[in-house]
């Protein structure tokens, strides 16, 4: 940041476009505001763990004490009525005597999970993004990076999940206060996300449908990289924002994607799991592909795409290898990234599945 800038800046969605603004604190006594990119809004937490560490850091800090003083969260002090234990990606200990009947969901991947478990009925708010199935979409809104507690208050839930970005230190605080039991998760990996949905699946006693589904989607895994291992592995850019450049690297889900589509992520070094990274490194690297993730509300406009073939030395731009995938599918750690990991595969390797469907 410039000088006189403010520490922290603070990510704003719009939430019908899908804008970025990054506050830069205040001139002569009004805000000001810089249009820093137009990004996947489902990708919104990326660009919030970047720039709203002080934040997540409160939340981590807030974690530590808990263990060590073992407070329960959502229930009373009542270790002896609540037999059923979880514990969730800020290590918080979450007792549950009986299955959750209200739940608000704070992420579109979240969502998805809990319908594709079957606990769709029992979901009473979202996010606005929260588009599929379509029926999740009529549910009442509460927010996405930063939820409206009195909205959420106003549902009487038994249960909140939420992603470990959106949830503020002081927003945990007043739902434990409130004895409102909140689950929050992180997926680092795609194994990571099987793990979430069995998780939820313990929680809402759906244990069966949840195991089926997950087990389904690590076949799918395994049988598309056992078509994959062998072949050639082109380097790869994923664009999160062009302005600045942001990517993904390890650590990051989409990442561990695309080593599993058989690809090598050019940002594959990076200390961090949504890097920057400058037209420098990217020359370097030299990506053999360019994927952009779009969407209907959502993604990496043409305009900024097209604006990648000014630097005619990648091979990308000479080969003419863009790529755009549905935002909806990769950006989302849910149910549909393995549909999101077949795409990656074709995109990589076109002939592995044209090849497989032909034999079958």
């Amino acid at each position: 940041m410039g000088e006189g800038e403010e520490a922290g800046a603070i990510l704003r969605v719009s939430q019908a476009l899908g804008i970025f603004y990054l506050s830069t604190g205040r001139s002569q006594g009004r805000r000001t505001k810089r249009v820093v990119g137009r990004v996947p809004v489902t990708i919104a937490w990326l660009l919030l763990c970047l720039l709203a560490a002080p934040d997540l850091r409160e939340n981590e800090a807030m974690a530590k004490p808990r263990r060590q003083q073992g407070i329960l969260t959502g229930m009373p002090f009542m270790a002896n009525l609540a037999p059923r234990t979880f514990v969730d990606a800020l290590g918080r200990k979450i007792y549950l005597a009986n299955s959750p009947g209200r739940i608000v969901s704070l992420a579109p991947s979240l969502t998805e999970t809990l319908y594709a478990i079957g606990a769709g009925d029992l979901v009473v708010g979202v996010t606005p993004f929260c588009d599929f199935p379509p029926e999740a979409a009529l549910k009442p809104k509460v927010g996405y990076i930063r939820p409206n507690l009195e909205s959420i208050l106003a549902l009487q839930p038994d249960f909140i999940v939420a992603p470990v970005e959106f949830v503020r230190a002081d927003l945990l605080t007043r739902l434990e206060q409130l004895k409102i039991a909140t689950f929050i998760v992180q997926a680092k990996t795609v194994e990571d996300i099987f793990a979430q949905i069995q998780t939820l699946g313990r929680i809402l006693k759906l244990n069966g449908a949840a195991d089926r589904v997950a087990t389904d989607l690590r076949r799918r895994v395994a049988d598309l990289r056992q078509q994959t291992d062998h072949l050639s592995r082109p380097r790869v850019l994923y664009v999160l924002n062009t302005d600045p450049l942001i990517t993904v690297g390890p650590g990051s889900f989409i990442h561990h994607l695309i080593e599993l589509a058989g690809g090598t992520n050019v940002a594959a070094n990076a200390q961090a799991p949504y890097p920057r990274l400058s037209m420098e490194a990217v020359l370097k690297e030299d990506p053999e592909l360019i994927l952009f993730p779009v969407g209907e509300a959502e993604g990496i406009p043409e305009g900024e795409q097209q604006r990648w073939r000014r630097w005619e030395s990648l091979s990308a731009v000479k080969h003419g290898r863009f790529h755009q995938i549905d935002a909806n599918l990769l950006n989302r750690p849910g149910p549909r990234v393995v549909d999101g990991l077949e795409v990656l595969v074709r995109i990589l390797h076109p002939d592995v599945l044209r090849s497989a469907s032909s034999s079958q």
